[in-house]
């Protein structure tokens, strides 16, 4: 299926690894422009390498001052900024019992006010030529919260709110608004996460794995690939009946309706 994204512009942030990369490179394949992303130098030009059409920006978005200059800077880079995929890191694990506002704080000046500043900045365009694409990569606890995640819980359901909110203000002038929300998919962040639940229960990582792939209908973790699939259809032209969805993307695991 041609998606036809030849020549759209993409800003993909924390695109230097796991599912980023991976959509990312997904998005060159079909033709787009891409504007890679991150804190560290080496990663951008590491991830700019394997990318083909691609610029990378440095950018650490915690500092409002560096979200506004790589906005404009992506801009500056292809004229003009078609497809926003918005993406973070998640903050350490923790449970609510012992989140304290400042733990919260940070959270949201890393997973929710970039966001929103990005796309305050971008959408014009995107509403003045009648396309855009806004894509947030958020996480399967916003429907099913995931224990011991207290803080990354709290700040994508921000997120999401904010995204639903949005979509409906934009979605009659060609722009989407749509997050879509990952499972256990095999990437650092999740090796990270299984890693301290064996340091905490005091078990074999493999034994976590096994657990874990056990509560996944399918029976596996997912592969970035897989995730960026989905990623690059909702970015594209072939979606633009979907809007102000959240859409899965976890082998079945999240029980609600």
């Amino acid at each position: 299926m041609d998606m036809r994204l030849d020549g759209r512009s993409c800003l993909v942030l924390g695109s230097t690894s796991g599912l980023g990369l991976a959509i990312a490179k997904g998005l060159s394949a079909e033709g787009a422009n891409v504007v890679v992303t991150g804190r560290r130098e080496s990663s951008v030009t590491d991830a700019v390498a394997a990318v083909p059409r691609s610029v990378g920006l440095v950018a650490d978005l915690s500092d409002p001052a560096a979200c506004q200059r790589l906005g404009r800077e992506a801009q500056r880079a292809f004229g003009q900024i078609d497809v926003l995929v918005l993406n973070s890191g998640g903050p350490p694990p923790g449970t609510a019992a012992d989140l304290t506002p400042h733990d919260m704080d940070a959270s949201l000046r890393s997973m929710l006010l970039p966001q929103i500043a990005l796309a305050t900045l971008l959408l014009p365009q995107m509403r003045t030529h009648g396309w855009g694409r806004v894509l947030a990569i958020g996480s399967s606890g916003v429907q099913q919260p995931i224990a011991n995640l207290a803080r990354s819980n709290a700040a994508r359901a921000a997120l999401a709110a904010y995204l639903k909110t949005l979509a409906n203000e934009v979605s009659g002038q060609g722009v989407t608004v749509n997050m879509l929300l990952p499972g256990r998919i095999d990437t650092r962040r999740v090796a990270d996460l299984d890693e301290a639940r064996a340091r905490r229960d005091e078990i074999e990582i493999e034994a976590v794995r096994r657990a874990s792939a056990a509560t996944i209908p399918i029976g596996r973790y997912g592969r970035t690939d897989e995730f960026a699939d989905v990623a690059v259809f909702l970015c594209s032209d072939r979606a633009s009946y979907v809007t102000g969805a959240q859409i899965r993307v976890d082998g079945g695991a999240i029980s609600a309706l």
